[in-house]
């Protein structure tokens, strides 16, 4: 039997949570809040007041660049957690869009690949679901369905896009559809090839097996289904003995089927209050240490301490120089290049990094 091993009291009923991908922060919706706490050590790092109504959903970018929350006042936000990061506590932070196409509450939120050039998904109760692009925020498509949408994903080629509906109906979006159309129509009657019937219930939840072969879908009506796309068969059903609110495909972890496997690091109880708010009695906890190149530093010696070092050396080789130390100059012109060209190979790794990211095609 299942054995709890902690218990995190958080500000209020959680209507939504997701955790970044790097495992670093962990966001949830209390009411109309987005509650950001770092993971490491629970430090409540941001409360962002942006929506109006309670929180629906959330979701981050695969590289934890941005993250997307949606919520009953029908608005879909962009944020950049970069600038939420470095916001003061007492400001809030402004999102890098505002998507407010919809007419009815956020249900559902979906991010594809690519960071911040990735595209996103959103499902509304307004009977329409809408991909968009996060890097410029424009509009890409609109599809509207004969029924509200509770849940939308997109397989991992982006090829299709899933819709669940309030009816039980799963539906098929072909992005790649000929002619192009921002605006389109989902006519149930003419397609029938691209809608998977089982569920009884509205579809709370949808996910994509990573080699597109499989959709796993939950529902209201007590069931977990796994269906076969190319078919559209339903291949296993899993009864439970309440609503299915959430549901996902995901690799497991190496160690999940160890009955002694243990995390190795404990959770710490997540904070109440922002970080910086609350009394600490431990020196410099406000402070944040960032190494670079830690592997090729001494032990406790910062990188500015070894430049500091470096300059000194260099300083008095100048003087030993005057009085003849010939050699013990050349030894520490030797350190100082190497130093140059270590430097320069840093330099030239961040160049080409950049130019990858700044040059990459949009999906």
């Amino acid at each position: 039997q299942d054995q709890l091993q902690q218990k995190i009291i958080c500000p209020g009923p959680v209507t939504c949570l997701t955790a970044s991908p790097n495992g670093l922060y962990i966001l949830a919706g209390v009411a109309e809040s987005i509650y950001l706490w770092e993971v490491s050590n629970g430090n409540l790092l941001a409360i962002l007041n942006r929506h109006y109504q309670d929180l629906t959903c959330l979701c981050f970018t695969d590289d934890s660049s941005h993250f997307l929350s949606g919520a009953k006042d029908c608005l879909a936000l962009v944020w950049n957690l970069y600038n939420v990061l470095q916001a003061e506590p007492s400001q809030i932070p402004d999102p890098r869009h505002v998507w407010s196409r919809h007419s009815l509450p956020i249900t559902d939120l979906c991010c594809g690949f690519g960071g911040p050039l990735a595209r996103a998904a959103t499902a509304s109760l307004d009977q329409t679901a809408k991909l968009w692009e996060i890097s410029s925020g424009e509009l890409l498509l609109s599809v509207l369905f004969d029924v509200g949408i509770m849940a939308v994903t997109l397989d991992l080629s982006e090829y299709h896009m899933f819709c669940g509906g309030m009816d039980g109906s799963i539906f098929q979006v072909d992005l790649c559809a000929w002619p192009v159309q921002r605006d389109r129509t989902f006519q149930t009657e003419r397609e029938n090839g691209k809608v998977f019937k089982g569920h009884r219930n509205q579809v709370t939840c949808l996910s994509v097996s990573t080699d597109g072969s499989l959709l796993l879908s939950g529902s209201h009506d007590e069931t977990v289904r796994l269906w076969d796309i190319q078919s559209k068969q339903c291949l296993k059903t899993m009864n439970h003995k309440g609503p299915v609110t959430n549901a996902f495909i995901v690799l497991a972890p190496a160690n999940m089927f160890n009955p002694d496997g243990k995390p190795s690091v404990p959770l710490p109880k997540f904070s109440r209050h922002l970080h910086g708010t609350e009394s600490s009695d431990e020196p410099g906890a406000e402070g944040v240490t960032l190494r670079l190149g830690l592997h090729q530093q001494e032990p406790g010696q910062s990188y500015l301490e070894k430049a500091e070092r470096m300059y000194s050396q260099m300083y008095s080789t100048r003087e030993k120089n005057l009085v003849g130390d010939q050699e013990h100059l050349t030894i520490q012109v030797s350190e100082l290049e190497e130093e140059v060209s270590n430097l320069r190979k840093i330099n030239k790794d961040l160049f080409d990094f950049s130019t990858r990211i700044i040059t990459k095609p949009a999906k």
